[in-house]
């Protein structure tokens, strides 16, 4: 079994930024693939950004330029830098880990096998 948790949300200024991180606890690999995704209050949960196990990124082009992910050497430690945050960026975000397969498609949140509970990030106008 693997436990994520995420940590680093919270209140912060239009324009602000914040560091979200996600610790990985259990049977974790440096192998999985990790991604974050968000949901903010009546809309579907969306995929924020994606890193596959030798660096390859991935992300929304809403958040592109913007956020930044990346992880610990180790693999353990997943973040995501989120750099002139909107009003729009306001959501609850969770990462999620997917097991070793030949196929990946990163911005499908049914593709990940582990999630997190997830941390509030609110934008204030």
């Amino acid at each position: 079994q693997v436990q994520l948790v995420e940590s680093g949300g919270g209140l912060v200024q239009a324009g602000g930024s914040l560091r979200l991180s996600c610790a990985a606890s259990g049977r974790t690999s440096s192998s999985f693939r990790m991604g974050w995704f968000r949901q903010a209050p009546g809309k579907e949960r969306e995929f924020v950004a994606a890193i596959s196990s030798n660096g390859r990124t991935y992300y929304a082009d809403s958040v592109k330029v913007r956020f930044t992910i990346s992880r610990d050497n180790a693999g353990n430690t997943v973040y995501l830098q989120m750099n002139s945050l909107k009003p729009e960026d306001t959501a609850v975000y969770s990462c999620a880990a997917k097991t070793l397969t030949i196929s990946w498609r990163p911005d499908r949140h049914d593709e990940y096998d582990y999630w997190g509970q997830g941390t509030q990030v609110t934008v204030s106008s």
